[in-house]
Parts: C-alpha cells; sequence; structure tokens
C-alpha cells in the first residue's frame, strides 16, 4: 500500500510545481513514486521536464509519472466490464458495444481517476503516489466518493427491502439470479451478495481516505486574498469527506498566515530560480508528519460526545440533521453521513454547539 499525497488549492497558487518538487523529495528518500496528473495538456510535461504518456513510464530513477486519460481509462474500464458480463452472464448484451464508441460524461472523470488511483495503489510497484488534481472541491468530490456510494447502498438497499415492493419481490430474486446468473446463489438476504464485494471495496477507499498515515493533502496559497479564502474553505470541505490536512505551503507569500491556518504548520516557500529544484525540494516540509495535524473527527463513547473539525466554517454555514439511523452534517456545499458506534447508534442528539471551530454533538 502506497502513502497518497495531494494538494488542494485556488488556481494558479503552484499547486503542480509543489507536487513535482514533493514527488522528487519522496525520491531523494529512496522511496519509488509514481506522479499521476489530471492534466492531459503538454504543459504538465513542459513543467516536468520529461515526456509523459497515459501510461506510468520512468522519468528518472525512482521517479515513474503518468497523465490520466479518461477517453483511454474509459475504454480499458469497459473492456473489463465486457469480461464480467461474459463470464456470468449467459446472454450477453454488452458486447455489441465498443469502448471505442464511448464519450465522457460529466463527472466520468473523477470516477475514472479514482479508479485509477485505486489501481495503481493495489500494483504494490510504489511507495507514494503524489496526485496532482485539480485541487479543488471535485477533488474532494472524488475522494469522498466511497463515503457517499456507500452510504447509498446502505440506505437505499435497505429503503427497497422494507418496502411493499421489495417485500413482494424478494421471494423471486434468487430464482431469477441464479437463472440469469448460472445459478449464483444469493442465499440468505437477498440483497446482500450483490452488493457485498462493492461494500468491502468502498469501505477500503473510505478507510484509507480517513488515515493521515495512508493519504494527506496539504493547502498551497499565495498572499492573494482570494487564494487565502479558498484554502481555508477547502480545508473545512476536507474534514467533511475525512482527509487530513497536513499542513499549509505558503508560495511567495510575504504576510505571516500562521494565524489564519492556526493549528496546521505554514511553511514559506520563497522565490526561486526556474528548474532548480534542489532549493525548493530543502524548504518542504515532512509530508509524512500529516497525521499530527488534528483529526476530522473524534468520539467519545464514555461522554457520548461527537466532535467535528469544522475550520474555516462558522456557526451560520453548519447544519445538523437526523433524519435517519446516522447523522447529517451540512457545512458549505457538502454533506457527511457520519455513522456512530454501536453504543451511540439510533441515540437522538440532545444538544450541539460551535466552538473554536469544533462541532460538538451531545447524545
Amino acid at each position: 500500500m502506497a502513502f497518497i499525497l495531494t494538494f488542494l488549492g485556488k488556481g494558479g497558487t503552484g499547486r503542480t510545481t509543489i507536487a513535482i518538487a514533493a514527488a522528487k523529495k519522496f525520491v531523494s528518500q529512496g522511496q519509488r513514486v509514481l506522479l499521476v496528473s489530471q492534466d492531459s495538456s503538454p504543459a504538465f510535461g513542459l513543467v516536468l521536464g520529461a515526456a509523459v504518456g497515459a501510461d506510468p513510464q520512468e522519468v528518472s530513477p525512482n521517479l515513474h509519472a503518468v497523465q490520466l486519460h479518461t477517453s483511454t481509462l474509459l475504454e480499458r474500464s469497459w473492456d473489463e466490464v465486457k469480461k464480467l458480463e461474459a463470464q456470468y452472464l449467459r446472454t450477453p448484451f454488452f458486447k455489441e458495444v465498443f469502448g471505442q464508441e464511448l464519450g465522457v460524461m460529466p463527472g466520468m472523470d473523477s470516477a475514472i481517476a479514482l479508479n485509477a488511483l485505486r489501481e495503481f495503489d493495489a500494483s504494490s510497484k510504489y511507495d507514494v503516489i503524489v496526485y496532482d488534481g485539480l485541487g479543488n472541491q471535485d477533488t474532494l468530490r472524488m475522494l469522498g466518493m466511497p463515503e457517499i456510494l456507500g452510504w447509498y447502498i446502505r440506505r437505499f438497499r435497505q429503503v427497497f427491502a422494507d418496502s411493499d415492493l421489495g417485500k413482494t419481490l424478494s421471494p423471486f430474486i434468487q430464482p431469477v439470479a441464479g437463472a440469469v446468473l448460472n445459478n449464483a446463489n444469493f442465499a440468505g438476504d437477498n440483497f446482500a451478495q450483490p452488493t457485498g464485494q462493492v461494500n468491502d471495496l468502498l469501505g477500503q477507499g473510505q478507510q484509507a481516505v480517513n488515515n493521515p498515515k495512508r493519504m494527506a493533502a496539504y493547502l498551497v496559497t499565495t498572499d492573494d486574498p482570494a487564494a487565502i479564502a479558498t484554502a481555508q474553505y477547502l480545508w473545512g470541505s476536507a474534514q467533511q469527506i475525512g482527509l487530513t490536512i497536513g499542513g499549509v505551503i505558503a508560495n511567495q507569500a510575504s504576510s505571516n498566515l500562521n494565524e489564519t491556518f492556526n493549528p496546521l504548520s505554514v511553511t514559506v516557500i520563497p522565490s526561486l530560480p526556474v528548474q532548480d529544484w534542489q532549493p525548493l525540494i530543502d524548504v518542504l516540509p515532512n509530508f509524512e508528519n500529516a497525521d499530527q495535524a488534528p483529526r476530522a473527527m473524534a468520539v467519545s463513547v464514555v461522554d457520548r460526545k461527537v466532535s467535528l473539525f469544522l475550520p474555516g466554517f462558522d456557526k451560520k454555514q453548519v447544519k445538523l440533521s437526523q433524519n435517519g439511523p446516522e447523522i447529517t452534517i451540512e457545512a458549505g456545499d457538502q454533506r457527511r453521513n457520519v455513522s456512530l458506534p454501536p453504543e451511540l447508534r439510533g441515540q437522538p442528539v440532545r444538544g450541539a454547539k460551535f466552538q473554536d471551530g469544533y462541532l460538538i454533538i451531545s447524545f
């Protein structure tokens, strides 16, 4: 398993330059590194100083790089879908549709990029994966996808199973599925087998995002007030998906940003010579210390409290609701469904307060 690092911030703050320098820093520490770019244009290769393609290739000792080409990855994924269909269905109906025909729909980029990162991680070829994505809410929604999809499966599966339609159809699912899927056995919960493997995969993805030793992000900003405000907003939004923000990299910033981003550490990057990577590498923080930053959520069963760290938001921007077995936190443009431990699950919320960037919920 690799350590996955990404950078968040407003466009033009130098995220790509920082990502390349970070990859080179890990290489200098003896790590096997894959640098992944969401940008499929020639600009990435020009900044890196090497030709980069749609497949990982070594650009220097221990440093591989790849540009994610959505259409290429979509074609490969479609071929895998057709193989699975041919394996499990007696009469495949996707066989007449070819990957070369498929166009890229909105939202596909994020899902395909996330799957590519999963496959790179699962290959065990790399110790570190540095992901140079869009660095905005789209990146956070992509990384939060395992948790959100897991919630949809949990909630809608149970809603359907409890409905009159679900109870009516349930006795027929086993024989129909057995006939279509070559006598596959869905004994027990008729809905568990088809979703079990998907839930396991999503659970692994969610655990990786929530573990700062497996995945972390750093904010990149300049002195520009809009860049600072964007970094603050992305900080709080990252906490909403459980992604740890390890620190702040202030690119050519002259003002003191320590108070603005307290308690995060702020590393100031001075103006450095073009294409001279070593001075930049030398001043970068130790990215593996990200686990020392405030965690997104803390649960105390003894005190019957849940604390969520939501920096960058004020009381008016945070909304708490409890409409199902989980509590829902809305902050900014994101919602998070918090799965509670068994001791607190199903218990009504007795109080909530917003204090020093923390939403503290009592049960």
